[in-house]
Parts: structure tokens; sequence; C-alpha cells
């Protein structure tokens, strides 16, 4: 934009005065970026003990809602149960009775004994 073109707005822009700096402008600017919390401390403040203690109770009942809802515990005893105890073979019987005679001889066994030499 030429002078020539808007007269006024030079006539405007030529009567403000110039800005300034005052004397200790330099002196204010490294006090306010000395002031500034650097990252390390922006990031500890943000995990205070309160915040963390906040978040531990969060997360501690989370996973117990998660655990409860993928693991509901039946107080019912279902039908199935009665249905296999009644599908018993008699056979298993005597091969129970035949495991506590094995338990039995190996509670007994000459073998466990220290040997004398």
């Amino acid at each position: 934009m030429e002078p020539q073109d808007d007269k006024q707005l030079w006539d405007i822009l030529g009567r403000v005065p110039e800005p300034s700096l005052s004397p200790f402008f330099a002196r204010n600017v490294v006090r306010k970026i000395r002031q500034e919390a650097t990252r390390f401390e922006r990031a500890r403040n943000w995990f205070s003990l309160r915040r963390l203690v906040a978040a531990s109770a969060v997360a501690i009942i989370v996973v117990g809602m998660a655990i409860a809802t993928r693991h509901p515990i039946s107080q019912t005893p279902s039908g199935n149960d009665l249905e296999v105890v009644a599908k018993v073979d008699p056979q298993d019987y005597d091969v129970v009775a035949d495991l506590d005679e094995l338990i039995a001889w190996d509670e007994n066994s000459v073998w466990d004994e220290k040997p004398t030499l």
C-alpha cells in the first residue's frame, strides 16, 4: 500500500506513539521462565499421593467388578450333579476300595524306613 492510496490512514499511523519497553523487561521475562514448571515437575505434581490413591481405588473396584461379573457364584445345586451320582458304575466302588488298600500299604511300607548300614 502506498502512502498516496490512503492519506488519512497514514496520518493516523504517523501520530501513534511507538511502543516502548520497560527497563526491567528482560528481567521479568527470565523470572517468568524460571517460575514455569518443567515437564518433570508437572508430571510429579500430577502423580500426587491423593490422585494415586484415588486411581488405585478405582482400579481395584473395576477389577473386582470384572471378576464378579465374569465368574458368578452359583448357590443352587445343578440337576446334573444328581444325575452324575446316579450314573456311577458299581465297578468304581471297587477301584476306590483298592486305592484305600494301596494307600494303607504305602503308609506301612518297609522301604520308607531309614536303612542301617
